[in-house]
């Protein structure tokens, strides 16, 4: 297949990608400082620490800057032992997105796929968060994954909430661990093969896997992506555990705010859930549109796809 002549490199002097890098490096330990603290204390966070387990991406991955693809950065000798950088006699370095693409086009065009597919999509903002309390489901509380945290209305009112609503998960890493008896009463079906066709904005773990996502483009996506998608799980994450069946209280928000239960059991409380699902499902596309331009710009570059 014909390619394009190569897109030109946008070339930054050291000291401008030092400063980039540094300033990137203290924004990803103040986002972390706290689930770091914790750790060394051998303490446990149930609604945080989920961005550190279930998404594998360390602390110090998230303050690794790169520049993105189609970036080349003066006098980076430093680079040259970063997987997936070239650096020249100059000591310039660049994302070598063709060694990237070799190993990783598969990946690249599978998310490209799947967020093209999401904005496309018309988002559902009538599934008030009852994901989380399929999840526990006519569980016994040891039964419960997050032991340290109670129900809020009780095992029996919990349950009596999931009967008498609709369920309609899209997302299948959210309905996988819906319980065996919730599981008939999703509407819908989700499977792996078919998250193309069900993934949709509206939907709260759609848009913290943006984060998922830009993990596994590595280096082609600019660090700033990284930590606003970081950030934007990370919100999500908050708000996911507000609208869930557990007691929150004695909680805090990333900003040190008490968290206040969404009881989306009542109409106030879903509306509430659907105020904060529409401001996400906004936000989300707008990363969604970024992480697509940095896969342009690294296509651009000449590395091409899986289809080349």
């Amino acid at each position: 297949m014909h390619h394009a002549q190569p897109a030109p490199l946008t070339e930054l002097t050291e000291p401008q990608w030092r400063a980039l890098a540094e300033a990137h490096e203290a924004r990803a330990d103040a986002l972390t400082a706290a689930h770091r603290e914790r750790r060394r204390r051998g303490q446990q966070h149930p609604i945080e620490d989920f961005l550190f387990t279930y998404y594998p991406f360390k602390p110090a991955e998230l303050r690794r800057w790169h520049p993105g693809a189609g970036v080349s950065l003066a006098a980076a000798a430093d680079r040259a032992s970063w997987r997936y950088y070239a650096t020249d006699s100059t000591s310039t370095a660049t994302v070598d997105v063709g060694a990237f693409f070799a190993k990783r086009a598969q990946t690249v065009d599978y998310v490209a796929q799947l967020l093209s597919a999401t904005l496309e999509h018309t988002p559902q903002f009538g599934c008030f968060g009852l994901h989380e309390w399929a999840m526990v489901y006519q569980l016994t509380p040891e039964q419960v994954r997050h032991t340290r945290m109670p129900l809020r209305i009780g095992h029996e009112a919990t349950d009596a909430v999931v009967e008498s609503h609709s369920i309609g998960c899209s997302h299948f890493d959210a309905y996988r661990f819906f319980t065996p008896a919730a599981e008939p009463l999703n509407r819908l079906a989700p499977t792996r093969e078919n998250q193309p066709t069900m993934e949709q904005s509206g939907c709260l773990h759609a848009g913290m896997d943006i984060y998922k996502w830009v993990t596994k483009l590595g280096p082609i996506v600019p660090g700033e992506l990284l930590l606003d998608a970081f950030e934007f799980a990370r919100d999500i994450r908050f708000v996911d555990m507000q609208a869930s069946p557990y007691d929150v209280t004695g909680y805090v928000d990333a900003a040190g705010e008490p968290l206040e239960p969404i009881a989306i059991e009542t109409p106030a409380g879903k509306q509430e859930y659907v105020r904060r699902q529409r401001a996400f499902a906004a936000r989300g596309n707008l990363l969604r549109v970024r992480v697509l331009e940095a896969i342009a710009v690294a296509r651009s570059t000449g590395a091409g796809s899986a289809d080349s």
